[in-house]
């Protein structure tokens, strides 16, 4: 799949866990929430700061914490960008833009595939939408509380990718520059940067990225940080050490409205979806080549939407079969290879005419002997 279609991809799915992000700000004594929905509201402020590596921190209780720095260092996860869809894509993507004259092939590439295909586009973020809802609903992965948060915020994307202005040239003129730059500025584009370079310190040199990623998807009509603004957090239910909290927000103009579940370790409460997802991150061994999951089935379906109208060719002219050969039932196959020919050539042998039959000559009788 082409960079530009992974780009595509990451401006129509990237929002899906409201993960926006500029340069951290500097550190501050955590605040222990004491209170279920103070760890979510802790959890949105880490993100409406652009605090990547403080949401990390305040997600998991420490001793996990330990434990995923442990395996992002020896390549085993890149959480928390494992709760973001087409995660096992952002080290390549970063990649990819930081390469040497990206800009110009970026740009080439959406000039000849994206420009001005804005019927294309919108049809694509129908058919990916459909296919996400679809693969939210049957993943067993996700609990109840994410799939319901899941399915809603699908379809405000695809309903606001069906509307944005992706074909736009102009647009993408500006977008790529910016990414290319931010991404070159991470120093991330190495092979194995993200796992040497350890996870508090890669999550710190990517929030300048996800700043511009976050002032892109704005250019196109979605502001992630209104978003992050507009959230309300109530608490629904609590029973003991577990807890249900409403949450409340608008996305790209539209409502959504869900519930996470969060539950109290030593004395402090988490979300538990994120802890659940970060305790298998922890616990996973190392990586094997992808398998067609999410990303692999989102690519093909772009691919098939954005993929240029090719006319069909015009049959070619029906050749005369040739004569079928009676061959008797127990004889072997023969396969004659241009090698066996060249070494052995034996032209089709050709009927011999037989020459026709001369006429008999005419035989005088004897002429009678005289006495």
């Amino acid at each position: 799949m082409s960079l530009v279609r992974r780009a595509s991809l990451i401006l129509l799915t990237a929002a899906a866990l409201a993960v926006a992000g500029c340069g951290p700000e500097p550190e501050t004594a955590d605040t222990v929430p004491t209170l279920p929905a103070q760890a979510v509201t802790q959890l949105v402020s880490d993100l409406r700061h652009n605090d990547l590596a403080g949401y990390a921190r305040h997600a998991v209780p420490p001793a996990l914490h330990a434990r995923l720095e442990q395996a992002w260092s020896e390549g085993r996860t890149v959480w928390p960008l494992t709760e973001l869809p087409l995660d096992d894509r952002f080290p390549s993507f970063i990649a990819a833009l930081a390469e040497q004259d990206a800009e110009r092939k970026l740009v080439a590439t959406y000039r000849r595939q994206f420009a001005g295909a804005d019927a294309e586009l919108r049809s694509a973020a129908k058919t990916v939408g459909l296919f996400a809802a679809q693969y939210v609903r049957g993943e067993p992965s996700y609990s109840e509380a994410e799939r319901d948060h899941h399915a809603q915020l699908i379809g405000v994307f695809s309903d606001w990718a069906q509307t944005a202005p992706l074909g736009d040239s102009r647009r993408a003129r500006e977008a790529i520059p910016q990414l290319v730059s931010a991404a070159r500025a991470t120093g991330l584009a190495a092979p194995d940067a993200f796992a040497k370079t350890g996870m508090d310190r890669s999550l710190r040199r990517l929030g300048p990225f996800v700043e511009r990623l976050k002032q892109v998807l704005t250019g196109y009509g979605l502001n992630l940080d209104r978003a992050l603004d507009s959230v309300d957090v109530s608490l629904a239910e609590q029973t003991g050490e577990t807890a249900r909290v409403r949450i409340r927000y608008e996305l790209a103009g539209e409502p959504v409205d869900a519930y996470v579940l969060v539950q109290r370790i030593d004395g402090r409460w988490y979300l538990s979806d994120v802890l659940r997802h970060a305790q298998a991150e922890a616990d996973a061994p190392a990586k094997a080549p992808a398998s067609p999951a999410l990303a692999e089935k989102l690519a093909a379906v772009v691919k098939l939407q954005g993929r240029p109208r090719v006319p069909a060719p015009k049959p070619a002219a029906a050749a005369a079969p040739a004569p079928a050969t009676a061959v008797s039932p127990d004889a072997a196959p023969v396969v004659a290879t241009p090698a066996a020919e060249a070494a052995d050539p034996k032209p089709d042998p050709q009927p011999v005419a037989k020459p026709a039959p001369k006429p008999a000559e005419a035989v005088e009788p004897p002429a009678p002997k005289s006495h």
